[in-house]
């Protein structure tokens, strides 16, 4: 189930859906007067955003979401709590047998006691609910080019009482946190990519192991030649992947360049090539393949603050018959600060 996290207006119009759809008229006379009892708890939308109709019983949720809760006894209602921590309630979305509840934003998903519990006027009620967290975020795996047996290290976040496989193979989890797991690759694991699972959901980095030119230092052959005048930056937390990435502040129309070699293997073992990069503000950059492509318009693209991952078939690359050559054209024509990470090869 996804995480939704809806814009005001949409919540107000789903409530009110819900209240007609799903809330007895209670009058006073009717009201339930013992203890209150919860018989169910819905999500209030569907993994499109449409109202849930008819309700849905469900014993996880996730935090900035609203859910349904159907029993009686509440029109009392003082207090909603999921793992011990407190939810506002809006008293107008509050029947005797219906309560509509965004849980809090900042209710914990780990380390709880995975309960719904109410508190009425005349007494409180539990129901099992699990505060789920958010579906793991995958940053990299590091080193991509390890061996068989090897151990890698994968960053991210949310890994809660994770699973990970390599392909389709399970992968022996050695130890972990909430943003680190480290794993031993069983044996197969090259060319095949790396997923990271937990209650939540799945994410699966789109590096396959075993497939890396550069990854925090380029893999020989390869390198840049320093007459390049490029940095290698220092910076887990703004890299694409892993801690390393390049930095080159190019002249209108300047370039990058790496080393001549010729590796006639990568073209028939893998599919094409990929890299991620970024500038300080708008750029644009022509992907410099075998020496071929310079100047050429139709091979530019363009470039912004945020990391992006360009991918090339070799057939976008006029099916070559080696790897020889790796460069960048500055293409805006204006002094741009470029950032390139995670060369790589394509696998599908």
């Amino acid at each position: 189930m996804k995480k939704f996290i809806l814009a005001y207006f949409k919540i107000v119009a789903l409530v009110f859906f819900a209240l007609s759809q799903f809330s007895c008229n209670d009058d006073d006379d009717n009201l339930y007067a013992g203890t209150p009892e919860i018989d169910m708890v819905s999500a209030s939308v569907d993994e499109n955003g449409q109202a849930v109709n008819p309700l849905v019983s469900t014993h996880m949720g996730y935090a900035n979401n609203t859910y349904i809760i159907k029993g009686r006894g509440f029109a009392s209602l003082k207090h909603v709590y999921f793992n011990e921590h407190e939810s506002y309630f809006n008293p107008n979305l509050v029947t005797d047998n219906t309560i509509i509840v965004t849980v809090d934003i900042n209710t914990p998903y780990v380390n709880g006691n995975n309960k719904l519990k109410l508190v009425t006027n005349a007494g409180s009620a539990e129901y099992d609910f699990v505060i789920a967290p958010p579906a793991p975020i995958f940053r990299g795996f590091q080193p991509v080019n390890a061996a068989d047996g090897d151990t890698i290290t994968i960053k991210g976040n949310y890994f809660v009482d994770p699973a990970v496989k390599v392909g389709d193979m399970d992968a022996q989890i050695i130890s972990y946190t909430l943003t680190e797991i480290k794993v031993k690759l069983p044996a197969g694991s090259q060319n095949k990519k790396v997923t990271v699972s937990t209650l939540s959901g799945n994410n699966t980095w789109n590096t396959a192991v075993g497939t890396a030119i550069y990854d925090d230092a380029f893999y020989s052959p390869w390198d840049m030649e320093s007459w390049n005048n490029h940095e290698y930056i220092t910076d887990p937390d703004n890299a694409f992947q892993g801690n390393v990435f390049i930095k080159k502040q190019m002249d209108g129309w300047g370039n990058l360049q790496s080393n001549w070699n010729s590796d006639s293997n990568a073209v028939t073992k893998y599919t094409g090539i990929k890299f991620a990069v970024r500038s300080d503000g708008p750029g644009k950059l022509i992907f410099v393949f075998n020496s071929q492509f310079w100047g050429d318009a139709s091979k530019a693209f363009t470039t912004s603050d945020d990391w992006v991952e360009v991918k090339y078939k070799w057939s976008e690359l006029g099916n070559p018959t080696a790897v020889q050559f790796l460069g960048f054209q500055e293409f805006s024509g204006a002094q741009t600060t470029y950032y390139f990470d995670n060369f790589t090869y394509t696998t599908d």
